[in-house]
């Protein structure tokens, strides 16, 4: 039963410890996050680790869990951000006196958890400024990858366009994005954020 679920009816019955479609989900989604992680650790072993690591964060906040995105676009971000943390982690223990991961601006950011990156406000309410300035088409497209979680294809065939138009398109939001909320956010963070949101691509 619970395969034929929207997402929002199992992250419904997750809050009622709904083991089962805690289950549906990791099925559903580990292969995707798995390989969201592996693009930015390389290393398979720390792959599985940082996609466990969400799934168990995701049972343990079960009652309190809030959406603000899709799921898979919450899940993607969480992933992106548990690697942030652990690449942090290995290069501080690489180069110590490291500027920038000494930073503490930077630092506090990396250090923050997953639903303090996820769910922090202002970032969000900028993000969506930020979308909502950027070209007509370009902005359906970003939409519908980042919101709908469609690829290339996908995108490509609704609207009838070329693939590489809409990789053109989504280039072209990401860059206005990072830029946009690099003026008031780490470079570091905001590059993950915004990629994360494309993140089955």
């Amino acid at each position: 039963m619970h395969t034929q679920m929207a997402d929002t009816e199992l992250i419904e019955l997750l809050r009622q410890d709904d083991q089962a479609a805690m289950r549906e989900i990791f099925e559903r989604y580990w292969k995707k996050l798995f390989s969201v992680a592996l693009n930015r650790l390389s290393i398979p072993e720390r792959a599985e680790e940082c996609v466990s690591d969400v799934l168990i964060s995701v049972w343990e906040r079960r009652a309190s869990i809030s959406l603000r995105h899709s799921l898979a676009t919450y899940l993607a971000v969480a992933v992106k951000y548990r690697a942030i943390r652990i690449l942090a982690e290995s290069y501080q223990k690489s180069f110590p006196y490291t500027v920038e991961l000494k930073s503490e601006e930077s630092y506090g950011y990396i250090e923050s958890s997953v639903d303090a990156y996820i769910f922090e406000k202002e970032l969000l309410e900028n993000l969506e400024i930020s979308v909502k300035q950027l070209p007509n088409k370009c902005q359906l497209i970003y939409r519908m990858s980042s919101e709908q979680g469609l690829n290339y294809k996908e995108i490509a065939k609704k609207l009838k366009l070329s693939e590489k138009t809409v990789q053109a398109h989504l280039t072209k939001a990401s860059k206005t994005l990072r830029n946009d909320l690099g003026k008031q956010y780490p470079t570091f963070v905001t590059s993950f954020f915004v990629a994360a949101l494309h993140h089955f691509l």
